[in-house]
């Protein structure tokens, strides 16, 4: 059983309501060993509200660390928004904070987020799609001071082609899945794909061709926005690492990553 839920958000994310403490007492009643608050940080997102108030965010959690110590492991994790550009103001904002883990993932696109019709709309389906997946690749090329790439198919939750084929964007794929093993990076399964497209992110394809490229990292993530949503879909997503050929899953504690069998 996956015991670690390293992808949840709470009211310090500006697309979430949830009580950081109702996560954390979801999560223990689930029977979880780890939970890991990954709130947002996007920097230059077209809305308020996605910019993290770590002070108030790190105090929180290290109370409830204490509030709960004997009930479950809580981890300080935090979930950027990266565009090339943005490289040297995130590494500012992640300098010197104490993450033990950090997420990158890609929400704006040309200033633009995949959630929003007007994205499609401009570029349609396939290119929407496939200028996605080159912007990922164009993002860990020009930044690095992370550790897993999160939801790598992301766009597809918005998109009119929900049982899309990988295969047709292969080669950018695998220019991307190349580049995280070089650097040491890892992805994650991500099973919030499950409520929008009935399987888990990445595609099969993915999680499939990341092994066999040789990835070995690999975290486990909701992507919880409430209570109701903590360690949902572990099951399948425990399913979809051994049938990709997975032993193990990763944790992270203090940016080092800890294999755990499945």
């Amino acid at each position: 059983m996956i015991a670690a839920d390293l992808h949840t958000h709470s009211y310090f994310s500006g697309d979430s309501e949830e009580p950081t403490r109702e996560m954390v007492k979801s999560a223990v009643e689930k029977g979880l060993k780890t939970l890991c608050l990954t709130e947002h940080h996007d920097f230059d997102y077209p809305e308020n509200g996605f910019e993290l108030n770590v002070k108030e965010y790190r105090t929180e959690l290290f109370r409830l660390k204490d509030e709960f110590s004997d009930k479950i492991e809580l981890l300080f994790g935090v979930e950027l928004g990266i565009m090339g550009y943005l490289s040297d103001r995130l590494n500012e904002f992640v300098k010197d904070r104490g993450f033990d883990f950090i997420i990158a993932s890609t929400h704006l696109v040309d200033g633009k987020d995949p959630y929003y019709p007007e994205y499609f709309e401009n570029l349609g389906t396939k290119n929407g799609i496939l200028r996605y997946f080159e912007s990922t690749l164009e993002n860990i090329s020009s930044y690095s001071d992370f550790d897993v790439y999160g939801h790598l198919d992301y766009v597809v939750r918005y998109s009119a082609e929900k049982s899309y084929d990988p295969i047709d964007y292969r080669e950018i794929i695998d220019g991307i899945l190349k580049k995280l093993i070089s650097m040491g990076k890892g992805i994650e399964i991500n099973t919030a794909g499950l409520k929008a497209l009935g399987y888990v992110h990445p595609h099969k394809f993915i999680l499939e061709r990341y092994r066999e490229l040789g990835g070995e990292i690999i975290t486990a993530g909701s992507d919880a926005h409430d209570r109701t949503r903590v360690a949902a879909g572990f099951g399948e997503a425990e399913q979809a690492l051994k049938s990709a050929g997975f032993e193990y899953y990763t944790v992270f504690r203090a940016r080092k990553a800890e294999f755990v069998k499945l």
